[in-house]
């Protein structure tokens, strides 16, 4: 039966829609293409470091800026194919994408992965959840508990304010427009209070996102807060 669905529907790069030899992968090209980010990184963002190291490293912005989370991993540089890939998933309904993402992205966070941890997705505004349909967020969120073997919750965090799109702010922008958006939820944020949290969103970009999500949670009793990201925009990387 298998033989017969891939006869009529043959398996597909993720990214350029080639033909490749098993579904859920990317053609040789494209596995070139992308920037899975590997080797030392920044403990606080994953952001990719030059050199080794035995130790906990910081980058240079992540020197400059407190971070209210404790560590933070990503899957990909946003950039080229991966670039391509989170926007297709964010806007282009290609929910196909979750599996191997959340494959690449296990792979990165298992440093900082707790048994203990609970995930939670970045929220989306209801309006914005409307019109998208879905949170891509929750869906990386959801998918990573279930692969490693975490709990999770949806909605442990709401979005008061339907704000502007983030693209082309600037860092300073980014922080004033978050400032207070992300809470806990009113009613099932209590889940948060005494456990360790593992944010997931599909992006970091300065971070303002995931530091407003991480005071939110430790206003609802979170004892520590680390991130993980599908892919992170690192200047430069």
């Amino acid at each position: 039966m298998q033989t017969a669905v891939q006869l009529v529907y043959p398996p597909r790069c993720l990214a350029c829609g080639g033909l490749v030899d098993s579904d859920f992968g990317l053609c040789a090209e494209c596995w070139r293409e992308t920037p899975f980010i590997a080797g030392l990184v920044c403990d606080l963002c994953g952001t990719p470091l030059p050199g080794a190291s035995d130790r906990a490293e910081h980058c240079d912005e992540c020197l400059r800026i407190a971070r209210p989370w404790a560590q933070g991993r990503a899957a990909l540089l946003y950039e080229g194919t991966a670039r391509r890939m989170v926007l297709a998933l964010k806007h282009g309904d290609r929910q196909d994408i979750v599996a191997p993402a959340v494959r690449w992205m296990a792979m990165a966070a298992r440093p900082i992965l707790r048994p203990e941890m609970i995930v939670v997705p970045i929220p989306l505004h209801l309006r914005r959840l409307v019109a998208r349909r879905y949170n891509q967020s929750a869906l990386l969120a959801r998918a990573l508990a279930v692969s490693e073997g975490l709990e999770w919750s949806a909605d442990a965090l709401v979005r008061t304010a339907h704000t502007p799109k983030l693209d082309g702010r600037s860092r300073d922008d980014r922080f004033a427009m978050l400032d207070g958006v992300l809470r806990p939820h009113p009613r099932r944020g209590g889940v948060l209070r005494g456990r360790e949290v593992l944010l997931v969103d599909d992006v970091m970009t300065t971070g303002a996102t995931f530091a407003a999500a991480a005071e939110a949670c430790h206003a609802a009793g979170a004892t520590r807060v680390s991130v993980a990201a599908m892919a992170r925009v690192a200047k430069d990387a």
